[in-house]
């Protein structure tokens, strides 16, 4: 989608707030999604499932509920990861950055630097 300025990412995540204060997301016009006030709907995650390939690459093993749930002992389809992430926010690997039709996911040093590059 292009010209699409979009963050998804948790108000309450000092990383995601680290990392827009550090592209100055506000002052470039993006919109932020506050995933925990404002659940992801099932054609946003599509749209970014279509920009990376796989739900896979959206998915946070981070998340605590990874352990919870023992999925680390699982084997998961694709279906498997798009259900855990719209129930729960938690399995967004966050931020995830839309910028005109690039998308960058986590925070990962490497994807900061490329998503920097292109604001």
């Amino acid at each position: 989608m292009p010209g699409m300025k979009k963050i998804y990412c948790l108000s309450t995540c000092d990383t995601c707030n680290a990392i827009l204060k550090d592209i100055d997301a506000k002052k470039k016009g993006f919109q932020l999604q506050d995933i925990k006030t404002e659940k992801i709907s099932a054609a946003q995650l599509d749209e970014m499932k279509k920009m990376t390939g796989s739900y896979e690459a959206l998915f946070s093993r981070r998340a605590m509920k990874y352990k919870a749930l023992g999925l680390k002992d699982k084997s998961l389809s694709e279906k498997d990861y798009r259900n855990f992430i719209l129930e729960e926010y938690t399995f967004l690997k966050r931020p995830v950055v839309i910028l005109n039709n690039k998308i960058f996911i986590g925070s990962e040093k490497k994807t900061i630097e490329e998503l920097k590059k292109s604001v």
